[in-house]
């Protein structure tokens, strides 16, 4: 049986009324280690808010609404990823996926242009990642679709992607930038802004695939943008610890929020992943105030709650 860490006292009182923003969770094409309905209990237990169901594959609101139902005082939120299983950039599907309830919509991740023309080799020991796997039984059946693109070949927004963002702004959603490269990230976010979308968040920009260098990230939280720092980024050995705490120190706390990606098999309980994430802020030098910020108001923010009362003035 695998020990997994186990977090402090401290660190699970600081992030007490977070959402967690990115969990993969049962049911999926992908096992798991947890269920969402079981995961909503867990979350109640440690005095958490709520979290953000993510699938590569499907539209997750449906799901979210029956959580909500058995689980009335969690907030789980539901989401549409726009990959080729859900027609890429779908204007209808995130139609659909608005009227539905979603509250997040990410850009293409497994199937973004930048993602398909990775290069990028993961560092020694480091674990792939689960869809990986399915990615290359989907290419070996000849079902590999094509690149969903943001840009056209000239670098410029495609009118696709702003119908998109369009329909993000009408429903109030939150625009996660998935696996897209840093340029294209740019790009699209000032295209959002264009479009009236109000929250908008980078992404892990310490992904393998991303590799957002300090410089670019601090020019994307300048226009509003929030900077997602995953827990198993590190973890799992795909950037190192020094890297993850170094990037979140030059960029700043208030432009960073801290999600788990955790519900693998292999890797810790999803309920305990900020409280991890906390421990290493902390062990780092990180105050308690800060932690917060990152963990707890940033990720109400994202979620769209309410802000709570020990909230930055700039959130109330």
């Amino acid at each position: 049986m695998t020990d997994y860490p186990v977090p402090s006292a401290r660190a699970r009182e600081l992030v007490r009324g977070a959402y967690d923003v990115h969990i993969h969770v049962a049911p999926d094409v992908m096992r798991r280690r947890i269920d969402d309905l079981t995961l909503a209990g867990r979350f109640a237990a440690v005095g958490m808010a709520g979290f953000v169901l993510k699938s590569h594959y499907a539209p997750t609101a449906e799901r979210a609404e029956v959580v909500r139902r058995a689980h009335p005082g969690i907030d789980a939120l539901g989401a549409i990823t726009l990959n080729a299983s859900v027609g890429g950039l779908n204007p209808i599907a995130v139609e659909i996926a608005g009227r539905g309830g979603a509250r997040f919509v990410w850009l293409p991740t497994v199937d973004s242009a930048n993602q398909r023309a990775c290069q990028a080799e993961e560092p020694e020991g480091a674990k792939p990642p689960m869809w990986a796997r399915l990615q290359a039984d989907l290419a070996a059946a000849g079902m590999a679709a094509d690149p969903v693109d943001v840009l056209d070949a000239e670098g410029k927004v495609l009118e696709r992607t702003r119908q998109v963002l369009r329909l993000v702004a009408e429903h109030d959603m939150t625009l996660a930038t998935g696996h897209l490269h840093q340029d294209e990230s740019v790009a699209v976010i000032d295209a959002a802004l264009d479009e009236g979308v109000r929250r908008i968040v980078v992404t892990h920009p310490e992904f393998t695939s991303q590799r957002i260098g300090v410089q670019r990230q601090r020019a994307l939280a300048e226009k509003g943008a929030l900077l997602e720092r995953c827990y198993t980024t590190p973890y799992t050995g795909k950037v190192s610890w020094d890297v993850w705490l170094g990037n979140i120190r030059e960029v700043g706390p208030r432009h960073s929020v801290i999600s788990s990606d955790l519900g693998q098999p292999f890797n810790p309980p999803v309920e305990d992943g900020l409280a991890l994430a906390a421990d290493r802020l902390l062990g780092a030098g990180f105050t308690d105030d800060e932690v917060r910020l990152m963990t707890v108001h940033n990720s109400r923010r994202l979620a769209g709650a309410d802000p709570l009362p020990d909230a930055p003035g700039d959130q109330r």
